[in-house]
């Protein structure tokens, strides 16, 4: 067994699923444990370790490898802590299990392959007899990837820079330079409530809204399909919940839908916002719009030619960039002028789903590539 599935496997068996998926003081939820042992890690490797809390019970790791010259650059790793999960998960999800070359377990794929990958690259290239002399290189473990990436918002909002971020998600070991961005919104009509004998007394909000979702499926997505990013292809839309009423006797007052808007580079919330109300006038139809998010989630664009970005391209012998249609962290990272990728072994088909797995093969290999490419560094 390799030192990098051995890692892999101790935090698959450390579950640290986000709280905000669980119920409250739900024992699986949380980062704390797994950057606890993360900590430890490290720290026997050499690095320098520090927290950076959150919220309470929550922080993100930072593990440094200190350049032994004057510091040139600085180049961070960011793979996320946190995994999906529910209340109704059965305990076997965090018991890893080898089969046919894959591991299997709770974030698996999505993201711990990178955590084990990124952490054991970094030690390897600590403790051999030559390692950069003028790059600092940090691991951060980020907190809360996947509900409102508070984790790297912290991060930049205190300030924190580097020459280049490698964001860890499975990329199938392609180093992806572009990614969409995701605004979540809920729209709400409103009518007249009245007794279902006498509907012509009331005002079915139902209907209006049930109106608003075709010119939205098919108006509005038509009108999304003009323009294309050469990595991303498409805007999109998708009507993905609706309730309204509250039994079949009584005219309804109120109906809300939920939208997922998917974004490229370029675009915002605001302009998002602007571009639906403005249908929604043209059309005569009348809805409050609120944001489901605290924050939209960012699009990622970084420019394939810079150096960092080349270099990392070469290592892997990729000889053009890759997009992906999910968001990450990079895409707050870029926002704040940090040049980001996204790297790392796994597939997003396989991230989220009952039977997550990653493929021990291209975990090793992933591992291997970023010393080779850290080992590189000057």
């Amino acid at each position: 067994m390799t030192r990098t599935e051995k890692l892999l496997r101790e935090l698959i068996a450390l579950p640290s699923v986000n709280p905000a998926l669980l119920p409250p003081n739900d024992p699986r939820g949380g980062e704390q444990r797994v950057g606890d042992f993360l900590a430890s890690v490290a720290a026997q490797a050499g690095l320098e370790i520090e927290f950076r809390t959150v919220f309470p019970q929550r922080a993100n790791l930072l593990a440094h490898l200190t350049s032994r010259g004057k510091v040139r650059q600085r180049v961070l790793l960011a793979p996320h802590l946190d995994t999906v999960g529910e209340a109704s998960m059965p305990e076997t999800h965090f018991q890893p299990i080898k089969k046919h070359g894959r591991l299997y377990g709770r974030g698996a794929c999505d993201t711990k392959g990178c955590v084990a990958a990124m952490l054991i690259a970094l030690s390897e290239v600590a403790s051999a007899k030559t390692r950069p002399q003028h790059t600092e290189i940090i691991f951060a473990g980020l907190i809360d990837e996947e509900v409102a990436q508070f984790g790297s918002r912290a991060l930049v909002a205190e300030g924190f820079k580097a020459d280049l971020a490698i964001v860890g998600e499975p990329t199938r070991l392609q180093v992806v330079t572009a990614h969409k961005g995701d605004v979540w919104l809920q729209l709400e009509t409103r009518g007249k409530a009245a007794h279902g004998a006498r509907p012509e007394l009331g005002r079915n909000a139902v209907h209006e809204m049930a109106r608003i979702v075709d010119l939205l499926e098919k108006t509005y997505a038509r009108q999304l399909q003009r323009g294309r990013h050469r990595l991303l292809g498409r805007r999109t839309i998708n009507v993905g919940s609706i309730q309204g009423g509250t039994q079949p006797n009584i005219v309804p007052d109120e109906c809300r839908i939920t939208i997922d808007r998917r974004t490229l580079p370029g675009e915002t919330e605001g302009s998002v916002r602007k571009e639906i109300q403005s249908l929604l006038r043209q059309h005569g139809f009348h809805a409050t719009m609120l944001n489901r998010k605290s924050a939209p989630c960012l699009p990622l664009e970084t420019n394939p030619q810079l150096p960092l970005v080349r270099q990392l391209m070469r290592t892997v012998k990729q000889s053009s960039p890759a997009g992906v249609h999910f968001f990450s962290d990079a895409g707050v990272f870029g926002r704040s002028g940090i040049p980001s990728v996204l790297f790392g072994p796994g597939d997003i088909a396989q991230a989220h789903t009952r039977d997550e797995w990653i493929s021990l093969r291209q975990l090793e290999r992933g591992k291997n590539l970023l010393r080779q490419f850290l080992a590189s560094l000057p």
